[in-house]
């Protein structure tokens, strides 16, 4: 185990660091909380939560949710109108790591993003309430007139019992959760109630601080990776894990998000399983 990181930490750090480099101040956005019920879902709107690229065009430039520029082909930016929209770079249900090498890439692989949509689901410094900012959305769209930006489609439900009907729809399908965004919500950043994430599986992130070693058929490979939180707290994560992933492990340092189902008293996740890398630094 040890000699297996430790001739490929250096690697592994070369590029993480050239991930981090040259990242502009991180835009502020909108984020969302997490739905525990206890809130009138027929004054929302709803959408499919996308597992895609978190993608903030500021105008000029399309930024990830950390800052770094997404180095997308010529063509694809000098479409978007220059106006700052937020949105979800995403090929397709269950195709986010697919994605998120794409969008990792230096030289963008022109082919491969033909495929990309840029759906929009947010107008950042517009007035009115979050109704109007997305019928405006819906009509910058079509301005434009381009296949790969489109506006994230809503819907209303009438209780919370149509709501679970319509996340289990989803689910079932590949997706991976709805959002919940209230219709009178004027536009703000930061975490808001005003913006709801609704899932079957809680997340968080964690950076990861430490790799333990596997043992019996995971020996001289990843057993567990051993992470802490934003506000401190420090487990680890040993489940969820690919073959691939368990060989070359998220490196030191990465931020890593992981699914649980609830806290325990202690307030560390319960039944956490390793998802994916966060997708931009």
């Amino acid at each position: 185990m040890k000699q297996i990181f430790s001739a490929r930490f250096p690697i592994l750090l070369f590029l993480w660091l050239a991930l981090t480099t040259h990242a502009a101040e991180p835009p502020a956005l909108l984020l969302a909380e997490t739905y525990r019920g206890g809130v009138d879902v027929s004054r929302c709107l709803v959408s499919e939560k996308f597992d895609g690229v978190r993608a903030y065009w500021d105008g000029a430039r399309l930024l990830s949710r950390g800052g770094s520029e997404i180095r997308a082909p010529r063509w694809f930016v000098e479409a978007l109108p220059p106006r700052k929209l937020d949105g979800e770079l995403w090929l397709g249900r269950g195709r986010f790591e697919s994605l998120s090498g794409l969008v990792r890439r230096e030289a963008p692989d022109d082919d491969a993003w033909r495929e990309v949509r840029y759906l929009i689901f947010e107008l950042p410094e517009a007035e009115g309430g979050f109704g109007q900012r997305a019928a405006r959305i819906r009509e910058i769209v079509a301005a434009a007139g381009v296949p790969w930006l489109q506006a994230v489609e809503h819907f209303r439900v009438a209780d919370q019992r149509v709501l679970t009907r319509r996340l289990a729809a989803v689910v079932k399908a590949g997706g991976e959760g709805l959002m919940l965004h209230h219709a009178d919500a004027p536009y703000e950043t930061g975490r808001s109630q005003a913006l709801l994430k609704v899932k079957q599986w809680l997340d968080a992130e964690a950076t990861v601080i430490a790799h333990l070693p596997g043992r019996g058929d995971y020996a001289g490979m990843l057993g567990s990776l051993r992470v802490r939180t934003p506000d401190g707290r420090e487990f680890a994560i040993g489940t969820g894990f690919s073959d691939a992933q368990r060989r070359d492990p998220p490196p030191l340092g990465a931020t890593v998000t992981y699914r649980y189902r609830e806290l325990t008293a202690k307030g560390l996740p319960r039944h956490a399983s390793f998802w994916r890398v966060r997708e931009v630094p």
